[in-house]
């Protein structure tokens, strides 16, 4: 466990997707001996008590898997839009704007997440 923190601390890109309640964070990082991968986050905002707190659900994805990966995304998205769904207009869910990074593909600080 320890060696995956110590995997986490050099990040490369960061891509942040705010979708309603729900913020997906995608992390190319790098290990010690200059290899990457992706993480994949989903934080959601919840309260409890007396405030807020951010519960956090994390994949890692490493490059031999990305193709592979893309691949089954691609294909299961498109089969909820032609099989499952095929009367819904999904344009009306495109990019809003609600992608946020900087001109070095970072994402800005925000003070609205707090992460351990």
């Amino acid at each position: 466990m320890e060696e995956n923190k110590d995997q986490e601390k050099v990040e490369i890109y960061s891509q942040r997707v705010r979708a309603g309640k729900r913020t997906y964070f995608f992390d190319i990082k790098s290990t010690r001996s200059n290899d990457y991968y992706l993480t994949i986050t989903e934080s959601k905002r919840r309260f409890k008590d007396d405030g807020y707190f951010y519960e956090k659900h994390k994949i890692f994805l490493y490059k031999e898997d990305f193709d592979k990966f893309l691949e089954a995304l691609k294909g299961t998205i498109d089969h909820v839009k032609t099989e499952l769904m095929p009367d819904v207009d999904f344009s009306k869910f495109e990019d809003n704007g609600e992608r946020d990074r900087d001109e070095e593909g970072s994402t800005p600080p925000s003070d609205e997440l707090t992460w351990d």
